[in-house]
């Protein structure tokens, strides 16, 4: 039986068991531990505040005592419990890029991901970076809503949307936390990890001014994640190579790695809020968040007859060793002023994402250990988002949510040759430049209509107009650069029905269908360059969004005192799939297309039994089938799963809190994906596989006073040896 099913076994005989003993217990915890249950409430589903029994669609909270009882090391690892979602950062807290999918819409692009309600999605590729460095206690709660919300929130928002909300202090507090973990001996864990945080709130004149303020960083030597693997044996002679696959089943060499990838990253915010009435507020923040990666000492496993280090061979060469850097530094910054003329409200926001600084060095085919040229591309970028959205109850039974949004975002993609590889500030002349912008305006309207006490009905719809502009491409010296390509616009409808009734008090049905879109990126549109091995990789400034209609069905049931269970079936049809192909069999030009068609369809099934406010336990499992049905780019795709899509996913925990000890038990199963359309890679266990998991984390905590504690933190404590294309990290176990 493999590990996860027997953890699984164990589990469930230990949830029978705590429910047999659990209620005698829970009369005395509750002396203790009880407070009032009160139904937390969400903002994203609606766009006001609404109870999550009562919200449309199918909605997660993760709250800030969730979190904190978690080993987590990035906002989205609390998310990968939640039915329906798949978190995806390879190599773990030492990768900058998070990819947060719903329902089976491949690519973090077409998932919506909001700040505090701002838009963070960077314009250039549509992914979800930097800002979720954002520190793990900044956080109040982070609500997730699956299916298509286009109607609401206009692009991106395809398979759902996820809101990180931070929180803002009730009264006067300070917070110090640090701690320091390592690998397990024996382990390919994230060694020597450092971690310090440090925040200050309060409120002042009469409690009309409340002030946050935070600082988090973060460091590791981390692991070795990416290896060398050759095509062509060594010579006779050389030793210390082993012989392994590809993922795709070709017979590889492993003769060495790129050495530990090393991390850090800090993030400063700021907010302040004035409250003018008790209706009447303004708001403001700040983010800075900064992080950059590097290799240290590259390994060869090669040596000689004599027991000297071999770097290069027939078909192999020093520079496949090597590996560059990463940096970014990025600036959230937004301000809301809310109002009521009763009754009225009023809600008017604006955000600005800017990259100050976005890099990344590549060592060129000659490079050696002790340097030679390179190339470093830079990606500055700008976006800014404007929202005004009014809310009007009428006639007792209609609550009438409507308002106007604004976005804009202006990407440069610069490249530069390095006259060494490991100085990114060695850059000489350019060699590459792709850059555009857009806009886009939109008028949306949602009316929540109750038809009758137990059956309510939303119907909301959004029109987009977006535009893009600017675009150019110039790969310096190659004959038919630089492009200069027309502006185009487009818009789109996006409407959505959904249907919440509660027949009985402990039962909620929920349904929804409706459309979504999402634009093409600046990259997808404009970022056309030849490789260096003269392949090229054309964009295409003619692509038109790519939309998808969605519907589901779901039920959640109340057992008995503290449980509840609930199942959704949902199902995506995707059109004008954007997708890149090569353009002829010799491979020598890629183009992006509106290709294809695609469908995802599942089940999403969760249990929960709190038992007072002393232990939770829960289990969640997802059933995915995702499909591509018309492909005219890559035919032979038709009928395969799409890419970054596991089948099964499933997971079980505890979360405890119990005297002087709080912590949780956490355990997750993640099925088999493929990176290629035609699914040809079947081998798991290799450098570039994407292999089927189970990992369990566990994290104890003791408060020695109410105002100092020490927790203890083990992820993947089974070791489990698994990659997402690079290795992930082995037990790593953390103190704080």
């Amino acid at each position: 039986m493999p590990k996860g099913l027997k953890i699984l076994a164990m589990f469930m005989l230990f949830c029978l068991s705590a429910a047999s003993w659990a209620t005698a217990a829970e009369d005395e915890a509750a002396k203790v531990t009880d407070t009032p249950q009160l139904e937390e409430i969400v903002v994203t589903a609606t766009r006001t505040e609404k109870g999550v029994e009562s919200a449309p669609g199918s909605v997660s909270v993760v709250n800030q005592k969730e979190i904190e009882k978690r080993s987590i090391q990035t906002i989205d690892d609390a998310l990968n419990t939640l039915p329906g979602v798949f978190d995806r950062r390879s190599t773990g807290l030492v990768d900058p890029i998070a990819n947060i999918q719903l329902r089976g819409m491949p690519g973090s692009q077409r998932t919506l991901l909001l700040l505090d309600g701002i838009a963070i999605n960077d314009p250039f590729s549509g992914g979800q970076r930097d800002l979720l460095g954002v520190a793990p206690e900044d956080v109040d709660r982070i609500e997730v809503v699956r299916g298509p919300f286009s109607s609401l929130y206009g692009g991106y928002a395809m398979g759902g949307v996820v809101n990180v909300l931070t929180k803002m202090p009730e009264k006067r507090e300070i917070t110090l936390k640090t701690g320091y973990g390592s690998g397990m001996p024996g382990t390919d864990g994230l060694e020597n990890l450092m971690r310090f945080y440090g925040s200050y709130g309060d409120k002042f004149l009469n409690n009309k001014l409340t002030t946050f303020i935070s600082y988090g960083y973060r460091q590791t030597d981390g692991f070795a994640t990416d290896f060398n693997l050759a095509s062509k044996a060594p010579p006779a002679g050389v030793t210390g190579w082993s012989q392994t696959q590809s993922a795709t089943g070709s017979t590889r060499y492993l003769v060495g790695d790129k050495g530990d990838r090393e991390w850090m990253d800090d993030t400063l915010n700021l907010k302040a809020k004035y409250d003018f009435t008790e209706t009447t507020n303004l708001s403001l923040s700040f983010t800075r968040t900064t992080n950059q990666y590097q290799y240290d000492d590259q390994h060869t496993y090669l040596r000689d007859s004599s027991g000297n280090s071999v770097w290069s061979y027939s078909g192999v060469t020093e520079s496949s060793f090597l590996a560059g850097k990463y940096g970014r530094e990025a600036i959230l910054s937004s301000a809301k002023f809310e109002t009521e003329f009763s009754p009225l409200k009023v809600k008017v926001t604006a955000g600005m994402l800017d990259w100050l600084k976005a890099w990344n060095t590549v060592p060129g085919s000659g490079a050696t250990v002790s340097g030679g040229a390179g190339t470093m591309t830079e990606t500055p970028l700008q976006a800014y988002n404007s929202e005004i959205q009014f809310t009007l109850p009428l006639m007792d039974r209609h609550i009438l949510t409507f308002g106007a949004t604004i976005r804009h975002s202006d990407v440069d993609d610069i490249q530069h040759n390095l006259t060494d590889w490991r100085d990114k500030d060695s850059e000489i002349d350019l060699i590459y430049e792709a850059a555009g912008k857009d806009i886009g305006y939109s008028l949306f309207m949602q009316d929540e209509i109750k038809i009758f006490d137990p059956l309510t009905l939303y119907l909301g719809f959004r029109e987009d107009w977006w535009e893009t502009y600017d675009g150019y491409a110039n790969s310096v010296g190659v004959a038919g650069y630089p492009m200069n390509f027309s502006s185009r616009s487009a818009d789109y409808f996006s409407p959505k029905a959904s249907l919440v009734y509660k027949p009985f008090e402990k039962t909620t049905l929920r349904s929804s269908v409706g459309q979504a879109f999402r634009p093409p990126t600046i990259y997808e549109l404009y970022g056309t360059f030849t490789g260096s091995y003269g392949t090229i990789y054309k964009s295409n400034p003619n692509l038109e969004p790519e939309t998808t209609t969605s519907w589901d069905f779901g039920v959640e049931q109340k057992l008995w005192k503290g449980s509840k269970i609930g199942v959704t079936y949902f199902e995506n049809y995707i059109k004008n799939l954007i997708y890149s192909s090569a353009t002829d069999s010799t491979m020598a030009v890629y183009e992006q297309h509106n290709a294809g068609k695609a469908t995802s369809k599942g089940v999403e099934l969760s249990v929960e039994q709190n038992f007072s406010n002393w232990l939770k336990l829960f289990g969640t499992f997802t059933y995915t089938d995702s499909e591509i049905t018309e492909n005219h780019a890559a035919p032979a795709s038709v009928g395969k799963e799409m890419t970054d899509n596991p089948e099964f996913m499933y997971s079980f925990g505890a979360y405890l809190s119990w005297k002087r000890f709080s912590g949780s038990f956490i355990g997750r199963y993640v099925g088999k994906r493929y990176s290629t359309d035609t699914n040809i890679d079947t081998v798991d266990g290799v450098f570039g596989s994407y292999d089927p998991f189970f990992v369990a984390d566990l994290k104890i905590s003791y408060a020695f006073t109410p105002l100092t504690s020490l927790s203890l933190s083990v992820n993947n404590i089974l070791n489990e040896e698994y990659y997402m294309y690079r290795r992930e990290p082995g037990t790593t176990w953390f103190l704080e």
